[in-house]
């Protein structure tokens, strides 16, 4: 059969034949150009971002709770052992029950109660006499009283790491086996309970603490409404 010939005129105008057959590949040709310079300017597909995390193994300890989970901003327990944490946890611990006497030792001072009697009778110092707020009180100490104080410190961090060095306990910060309040008739869930509660009223009382102590150098501490009483 033949070709049904097709009229083309080239540059100089000479007469050209070309076939049906070749001119439908010459479009496939271009079309497949085409498809293939577009694609070359294609966004690449985005892959799907898959991002390990590595979860710390100290993720799910006593600690790591709702709403932060396990908190480590400065990456103390980046390449941390359990020795680590539980040193750490230990510190968080006093620190925190440390907190709790100071922010509550502010609140009473603060709303008017005293001891009776006097502080230094050398000086004629009375309890009633001190300031109110904290650091201004501290600074109206006498020498005296504040080396008591020191020495108080000291003899509570010898007597604490000595039970700590003991072993006795359940855990690092377990002064039961000095001062019991029934922690032995507790089962495990209600003692991890506890132990919870404690933590995070550690963790609240360092942040009010801190709160007292700012807002006494700024002026403004007699204005908080938690301050009403007797002052």
């Amino acid at each position: 059969k033949m070709d049904v010939q097709c009229w083309a005129l080239s540059g100089h105008h000479r007469p050209h034949f070309c076939s049906e057959k070749k001119k439908a590949t010459m479009k496939t040709c271009i079309a497949a150009s085409l498809v293939a310079s577009a694609a070359a300017f294609a966004p690449a597909p985005k892959q799907a971002a898959t991002t390990v995390l590595s979860a710390s193994p100290f993720a799910d300890k006593l600690g790591a709770q709702a709403p932060l989970g396990f908190f480590d901003p400065l990456g103390l327990l980046k390449n941390g052992d359990e020795e680590t944490f539980e040193r750490l946890r230990y510190l968080e611990l006093k620190h925190g029950r440390v907190a709790q006497l100071a922010f509550l030792g502010n609140i009473v001072v603060l709303n008017g109660i005293r001891f009776p009697g006097m502080l230094s009778p050398s000086e004629g110092l009375a309890f009633a006499d001190m300031p109110s707020h904290g650091l201004e009180a501290l600074s109206k100490v006498p020498q005296d009283g504040i080396n008591q104080m020191l020495g108080f410190i000291f003899f509570m961090e010898v007597g604490m790491t000595s039970v700590l060095n003991s072993g006795v306990g359940e855990f690092k910060g377990d002064f039961t086996s000095v001062f019991d309040f029934g922690w032995d008739n507790y089962d495990e869930a209600t003692k991890l309970k506890k132990r919870r509660i404690e933590l995070n009223n550690g963790r609240a009382a360092m942040m009010g603490i801190t709160g007292l102590i700012v807002h006494e150098n700024i002026g403004n501490l007699d204005s908080m409404p938690i301050i009403s009483l007797g002052h």
